[in-house]
């Protein structure tokens, strides 16, 4: 989704200029009502549509620029059908903005304030054209995964009428846990496993929201805590594995919520084998020293992808439970 990208890379470039225009954001508090029953009314039918697999009704909806990112729209829909399957959707915030002043895209942060101007949610949109936008996160209330949906919406002015810009779908839950446990969980390890409590908090930031491009006060002392951890995951790669006389290079560890599970990806350097069953051999070799040299996280996550990297390239090999590393 070629605006969806725009949005999800804002992130990475937060130290960019900003856009010197000014732009608004009204919170779903402070909406006027015909605002509020109109972003809700879009986006209760997208959301069914969403839940009935519809998606002739998401297509018709779509923003006409963005055409072309309708094949990654419907495979989000798709994709996240079992996150919200058995839910019925429920608004959980909105937020208007109001990009009209800029004259050309820009790198554009929104502050959506509440009315007494205690808690400040930051939008953070790259390479965002004029115009009028919203912002919809829904939760799946009552399905067993606990899907939540983050919606971007943009006003048509042909058409009159608000269009779909972007989706994305994330779960609520890691067997049964929500981000909040994950938070507390990270916290009360942060001292006696370091490593396993920041890929908890690496959870909990995952599980609290269904986007990347939005901040608040709550989320900002998550990363606060997680970048206190002594010593950090994060800063000690490249890691240097032994086992027996073999040495693995570990270039990266990541969280891997594809299967929505609680897994860890573990990118190292491959030697460069092509037959599958020895791909399978090296990584499980692999997997196992880590797992030796970080016994905790055995106890912690649900399992493990090999992941192998070869002249840049990034080619994920398997992915096994922890029960089944030795």
């Amino acid at each position: 989704m070629r605006f969806l990208m725009k949005i999800l890379a804002a992130f990475t470039l937060a130290l960019a200029p900003l856009a010197s225009y000014a732009v608004t954001c009204t919170s779903q508090a402070e909406l006027g009502s015909l605002d509020r029953d109109a972003l809700t009314a879009v986006t209760g039918r997208l959301a069914s549509a969403v839940l009935a697999q519809n998606y002739a009704l998401l297509q018709a909806d779509l923003l006409p620029e963005e055409a072309s990112a309708w094949d990654g729209i419907r495979a989000a829909a798709e994709q996240g059908m079992p996150l919200v399957k058995g839910g019925q959707f429920q608004v959980r915030n909105l937020y208007l903005l109001d990009a009209t002043a800029q004259t050309a895209p820009e790198t554009t942060q929104f502050f959506c304030s509440n009315s007494s101007g205690s808690l400040t949610v930051t939008i953070t949109m790259n390479a965002l054209p004029p115009g009028r936008y919203a912002v919809a996160i829904a939760d799946a209330v009552g399905a067993p995964l606990a899907g939540q949906m983050g919606m971007v919406l943009a006003w048509d002015g042909a058409a009159t009428t608000w269009k779909l810009a972007g989706l994305t779908l994330r779960p609520g839950v890691f067997d049964g846990h929500d981000g909040v446990w994950y938070w507390v969980r990270g916290r009360e390890m942060a001292k006696a496993d370091p490593w396993s409590a920041w890929y908890s908090y690496e959870a909990a930031h995952y599980l609290l929201l269904p986007v990347d491009f939005l901040s608040s006060p709550n989320l900002e002392r998550l990363r606060k805590e997680q970048s206190d951890i002594t010593p950090s995951a994060q800063n000690q790669m490249p890691l240097t594995l032994q086992t027996g006389d073999r040495t693995w290079k570990v270039e990266a560890v990541v969280l891997d919520p594809s299967l929505h599970e609680p897994d860890l990806g573990v990118v190292y350097q491959s030697t460069g084998l092509t037959d599958p069953a020895a791909q399978r051999t090296e990584a499980t070799a692999v997997l196992s020293a880590f797992l030796k040299t970080q016994p905790g996280i055995r106890a912690n996550f649900h399992g493990l992808w090999a992941v192998a990297e070869l002249d840049g390239k990034r080619t994920p090999v398997m992915e096994l439970p922890m029960a089944q590393i030795p």
